[in-house]
């Protein structure tokens, strides 16, 4: 009986081996979402993500003393995104990533219901600056009608100055913004539009421009960055990997990696 079992314990030492080999190939983590876990983790703990955001935030504080020096005809706004521009989205993201998964708009959904996203370091506090110094926020966001009251119970918990349905304005018929931006132009004069991604901007981001594209115009505007556009950092989704997947949200992660392996700049 004790020969036996020496000699059975080998082969359970290679079934449990091969067992564990075959959980890791099939678990195995797409180079997109092993990307994005990556860029989720720098969101959460590099202390340079943290200055990035200061840095933005302070550059907006001076142009906020600059434009109520000379105010215009109008009251003055500020036109800003939600979505990694206030709100930290990260854990979501991260979750995603770890369990080899898209973004689905259910899971999506699930986690904006909760109302508990943290925020953007340094957005709290300059947007209550602006306020104090008399201009008016609007928070213009892609996040759907469903999700209205969690959003604006999500910014009532920090206390975001003009977190209401008046100033609140979501996505409709169409993802781009620049409607939505014009009806705050017919009250206000918009100093500044703050976000991650840059159709958050620009009506020239619109309508899936190529990555060619989106480099061009960005040279264009390039006094209007630090100036009336404040970005802040995003590295995990946007417009930038659309455009990289030529805005086809079909591909699989084989199809994914593909692409980044043929476009990615390598040392040989």
């Amino acid at each position: 009986m004790k020969k036996s079992l020496i000699y059975l314990i080998p082969v359970l030492l290679i079934s449990a081996c091969a067992s564990q080999k075959n959980t890791t190939v099939s678990n195995a983590t797409s180079i997109a979402n092993n990307g994005k876990a990556w860029a989720s983790i720098w969101q959460q703990r590099a202390a340079e993500y943290k200055a990035l955001c200061f840095q933005a935030y302070n550059i907006a504080k001076l142009r906020v003393d600059e434009a109520v020096k000379n105010p215009g005809d109008k009251p003055l706004a500020i036109v800003t995104d939600i979505d990694e521009t206030l709100l930290d989205n990260s854990p979501y993201d991260a979750s995603r990533a770890m369990k080899n998964l898209e973004y689905s708009d259910a899971t999506w959904k699930e986690w904006t219901d909760k109302a508990i996203a943290d925020t953007v370091p340094g957005a709290p506090a300059f947007f209550k600056y602006a306020a104090s110094k008399g201009v008016t926020v609007f928070y213009i966001t892609n996040r759907n009608e469903n999700e209205r009251a969690a959003t604006l119970k999500n910014l009532q918990l920090y206390g975001l100055p003009f977190a209401d349905n008046a100033h609140l304005q979501l996505k409709t018929t169409t993802s781009s913004k620049e409607s939505r931006r014009l009806n705050v132009l017919k009250t206000h004069n918009i100093i500044m539009l703050c976000g991650d991604n840059l159709p958050d901007f620009d009506v020239l981001y619109d309508n899936h421009p190529s990555e060619e594209s989106r480099i061009a115009t960005t040279q264009k505007l390039e006094k209007e960055f630090g100036s009336k556009y404040i970005v802040i950092p995003n590295p995990s989704y946007g417009d930038f990997e659309g455009a990289l997947f030529r805005f086809n949200y079909k591909l699989t992660n084989a199809q994914k990696d593909s692409i980044i392996k043929a476009k990615i700049k390598m040392d040989k």
